[in-house]
């Protein structure tokens, strides 16, 4: 069976290493999990991060791929924010690498993205 590809937003991230949250899809062979370079950015710069939790997210990460800021990327993220002058710049550029990925996002804050055309959404739930 082919695996499922999916883009893992900050949030989803953020419960699992909490909570074990999501455990079920990051642990889950079933899937490919790619994140963005935002994400590692908006995780290990997180204020009051011990060093110790910097390396367990550091080597956690490692068992994802990271899906590059490239050209086609930074050109999406460009016309994104014309278009959606409101949303905060990095939902902007993790929408614009699922877009130009063609990868659905998996998230809790469908409402940072719901109205971003074209991008497919997985809406997270904790229960």
């Amino acid at each position: 069976m082919a695996k499922i590809s999916i883009l893992v937003d900050t949030d989803i991230f953020i419960d699992y290493f909490n909570t074990g949250f999501f455990s079920n899809i990051l642990e889950n062979d079933e899937f490919r999990i790619y994140y963005s370079l935002v994400t590692k950015k908006e995780l290990i710069s997180k204020k009051g991060l011990k060093a110790s939790e910097k390396i367990a997210i550091f080597h956690s990460l490692k068992n994802y791929r990271v899906a590059n800021i490239d050209s086609t990327i930074a050109a999406k993220y460009s016309s994104l924010r014309k278009k959606y002058p409101n949303l905060n710049k990095e939902d902007i550029l993790i929408a614009s690498t699922a877009l130009v990925k063609r990868l659905p996002l998996l998230t809790r804050n469908w409402k940072h993205y719901k109205n971003i055309e074209g991008l497919v959404l997985f809406v997270g739930n904790r229960k």
